[in-house]
């Protein structure tokens, strides 16, 4: 870990600190917002962003051209989630919305902050996640992993965009600048913890699901790694790496069909047909590829 961006590995040890205060708060503060404790958000996003910087101080480590500019990329991700998770803690401080607020000067100041740390954010991740794409890595399955896991994770990031640009179906309250919600207003009944909304679509399930394939997908390759030295057929590298592509390819596939369910105003935990067909073929599809992929190979007869 020596190798590792300091900055980004320092965020990722103060956000884990900032998570425990945050829950604390949630049980000594008995404040509300849309039905949550206010602490819940700083809480959620300091979550997220520790697993975020953490994965990302390890992606700079590996092998790739442009150190010295992705190093920088790397710093800008840093300041930029300080200055967000600090915008959102004040404002959840004073019992306040962070995000689309622009019911006074002052929150409509702080809301326009927080859209240039998201922009940078995003280009940020952009340019870093081009500058290791292109490199290979160690091994074949190393690459591969790396290579979906940003390109999924950068769409999820971009997804986030959607909720201030307007889509069909959204519900923009007066003096707010933005919705998470498709076909309900924000703030209506929600999921625990997470709050995405159970009567429609919500955005920031794709936008979630996404961002996190950057440490899922490695996480998966490291997983059939460890099992490889229990099953003999994970010791080839070309079955790893194509149970990889499949859990890339499924995984991206997801991501799309959360996202047009929230576009179309459905609740996650209230699927229509069509949805439920989609990922029936979706999980047939990987289960039928990853069961063609482990299966014995005979070899040709002489």
């Amino acid at each position: 870990m020596l190798r590792w961006h300091r900055p980004l590995l320092f965020l990722s040890a103060a956000m884990a600190a900032l998570t425990l205060v945050f829950l604390i708060l949630v049980f000594v503060d008995d404040r509300t917002l849309d039905g949550l404790p206010i602490w819940i958000k700083p809480m959620k996003f300091a979550i997220s962003f520790a697993l975020y910087s953490f994965t990302w101080a390890w992606l700079l480590s590996l092998r790739h051209r442009a150190g010295r500019t992705s190093w920088w990329m790397g710093t800008a991700l840093v300041v930029a989630a300080f200055a967000e998770v600090a915008l959102i803690t004040f404002q959840a401080a004073k019992g306040r919305h962070s995000h689309f607020n622009e019911a006074t000067p002052l929150d409509g100041s702080i809301w326009i902050a927080m859209g240039v740390t998201i922009g940078v954010l995003m280009l940020a991740n952009l340019i870093a996640a081009i500058f290791v794409i292109v490199d290979r890595q160690t091994d074949r399955v190393s690459t591969w992993t790396v290579r979906l896991g940003l390109v999924i994770s950068t769409l999820g990031v971009a997804s986030g965009g959607l909720m201030v640009t307007g889509v069909p179906g959204q519900t923009w309250a007066e003096d707010v600048a933005g919705a998470h919600s498709v076909g309900a207003a924000d703030g209506g009944p929600g999921l625990p913890v997470v709050g995405w909304s159970t009567i429609g679509g919500d955005l920031r399930i794709p936008h979630f699901v996404g961002m996190h394939a950057l440490q899922l997908l490695p996480l998966f390759a490291l997983l059939l790694m460890a099992l490889s030295a229990r099953f003999a057929v994970l010791r080839n590298e070309e079955v790893r790496l194509r149970l990889v592509l499949i859990a890339g390819g499924a995984y991206g596939c997801l991501f799309f069909l959360l996202l047009w369910q929230a576009l179309r105003g459905q609740s996650l935990i209230h699927p229509d047909g069509v949805t439920l067909t989609v990922l029936g073929v979706l999980a047939a599809t990987v289960i039928g590829a990853a069961a063609v992929t482990l299966s014995p190979r005979r070899e040709p007869a002489a």
